[in-house]
Formats: structure tokens, sequence, C-alpha cells
């Protein structure tokens, strides 16, 4: 029934929606990172890099497309999660980020930052109903 669904309302290339497409990352504390990325690697196999490790997929809709998973362990008591006091943040993958910000920005959502480019795409940062740190990011 999910495959059936999924044929008969294909994604559109053209769909400039400002949504939410996917998980781009999930990022957590750890009192030792590096430790943290060695037991990984060491137990469950995950091939580390600098910032953790990368899940790539393709989109089922159109193979052609790879997207990336980022997952890391970053130090305990880091900033880059203030001023959420979790201890995790999540990164949703998006489309049209600036005509999403706008929408959030319209609907009351805290925007914490401007949007940033970087060789990776586009980023800022926003809070959630529970007061999360989430990070969107428009892939480039």
């Amino acid at each position: 029934m999910e495959d059936q669904q999924r044929k008969a309302a294909p994604t559109s290339t053209a769909d400039s929606t400002p949504k939410v497409t996917g998980i781009g990352g999930i990022f957590f504390f750890s009192d030792n990172p590096q430790q943290t990325r060695d037991w990984y690697a060491l137990n469950l196999g995950l091939e580390v890099n600098e910032w953790g490790s990368t899940f790539e997929f393709r989109n089922v809709d159109r193979p052609e497309e790879v997207h990336a998973l980022q997952w890391s362990p970053f130090q305990t008591g880091t900033n880059y999660f203030a001023p959420s006091h979790k201890e995790f943040m999540i990164n949703y993958r998006v489309q049209n980020i600036e005509g999403l910000v706008n929408r959030l920005r319209e609907n009351g959502v805290t925007i914490l930052d401007d949007v940033a480019s970087s060789d990776y795409g586009k980023f800022v940062h926003v809070l959630d109903a529970d007061g999360n740190k989430i990070e969107l990011w428009e892939p480039r």
C-alpha cells in the first residue's frame, strides 16, 4: 500500500515548498567524544571521521540522489546546543530554507541566528516548542 501511495504521488524535482525533507544529523553530548567514536568504530563497525560517522543513502524516488546523515558526539557542556539545556540536537534537512524561516517567523518561532552559508549548504538554528535547539540545513 505504501509503495502504491508513493508511486501515485512522486515528489516533483520542481517542488520548492518550505519543509523538512529528512534528518541531516543527530548530535549528542559525550564526556569523551573521541572515546565514544572509538567505541562505536570498534564495537559497531562505524566508519568514523573527524565529525563522527556519515551514513549515506539514496532517494527512493530519485536513486541518483545521494544523501547523508551525520552522527556526532560533542563534548559535554559545549555551547553549540545553547540556549537549549538538552543533551542532544537534531539537524533537519530542508528545502527552501529562507521560505521556511519566513513561515517560522510568522508563526512566532524563536529564530536564533541568520541563515548562514558554508561549503556544506545553508544553516539556521531555531527553538522548538519544548525549547530544544534544532538545526535546519539546506544542502548545496
